[in-house]
């Protein structure tokens, strides 16, 4: 049972919501404290738990059909794991919600609020938004870019022009990421009869409007306070990853998985560098 729930949470993929909150967070506070710690913990496991957990649940007839579920991209859930993976998602988030409300104020409740329900609302039946083209892209990328909005409007940061654009691109690296990740399930996904961006507009168009959105964000850092307009470089690696793929169809969509390993493995060495430009950023305020 532990397995099966250490594999949907998608431990290769923790460090995408816990890093941004905990970034924020020091950044803004310079202070590692109780709050820090928990919520850190919080967007480490419970979150990814809870979102992705929600995904294998409501996803289980696409994945029975998808050939990269069952390792660490994923988990395939026997039905008999269902109600136990939703009990653990609830049972382990709650506690650190009910903590992260009693520190907040009003507008880190609202930041909470639409995290939590995007995390719900991607897969959950009855909202489903993974399968409503463009809107899926959307809410995976709030998935990774609020734990650091939260971060920010717990510690009653100054949202300036600058610091917008990082988010604003921190964005779109979100929607370019699900949108390729898309891709590869073609196939699947329309085996189970469940729409994406990738199914309706098309595995070539996808892969070409991924590419576009890494670049539009590395645009939008070039207007970041230095030395973020260095970060801008960092895109080009995942436009490059895209690349290869950029004539692809849907036939041979399942291909594009290769990149997806490969942006797997390049979120730790480009997090390294972020983490770098930050420590700068701070050292030189």
């Amino acid at each position: 049972m532990l397995k099966d729930l250490f594999l949907s949470s998608r431990p290769l993929s923790w460090v995408n919501t816990a890093f941004p909150f905990a970034a924020a967070y020091y950044l803004t506070t310079g202070a590692i404290d109780l709050t820090f710690v928990l919520g850190t913990i919080f967007f480490l496991v419970p979150y990814n738990l809870a979102m992705y957990g929600i995904n294998d649940v409501f996803d289980y007839e696409s994945d029975l059909r998808n050939p990269r579920k069952g390792g660490v991209e994923g988990a395939l859930l026997d039905p008999r794991m269902h109600r136990p993976t939703l009990i653990a998602a609830a049972v382990t988030t709650i506690p650190f919600l009910i903590y992260l409300v009693i520190v907040g104020n009003p507008l880190s409740w609202l930041v909470l609020l639409i995290s939590m329900f995007a995390v719900v609302a991607y897969s959950a039946k009855g909202l489903r938004f993974k399968e409503r083209p463009f809107l899926d892209s959307l809410t995976s990328s709030t998935h990774f870019v609020s734990p650091a909005i939260y971060a920010l409007a717990l510690t009653s940061a100054v949202f300036t022009p600058q610091l917008w654009a990082v988010l604003a691109a921190f964005f779109l690296w979100g929607i370019a990421s699900h949108a390729f990740g898309a891709v590869q399930d073609v196939v699947a996904d329309r085996a189970a009869d469940i729409s994406s961006i990738a199914t309706v507009i098309g595995a070539r168009a996808t892969t070409r409007f991924a590419v576009i959105s890494y670049l539009a964000g590395g645009v939008l850092l070039l207007f970041s306070e230095w030395p973020g307009p260095l970060a801008a470089i960092l895109v080009l690696p995942y436009a490059a990853m895209c690349a290869p793929f950029w004539n692809i169809t849907d036939a041979t969509a399942e291909s594009a998985n290769r990149g997806w390993k490969n942006f797997l493995a390049l979120n730790f060495v480009t997090g390294f560098f972020v983490t770098m430009l930050l420590i700068w950023w701070a050292f030189i305020r």
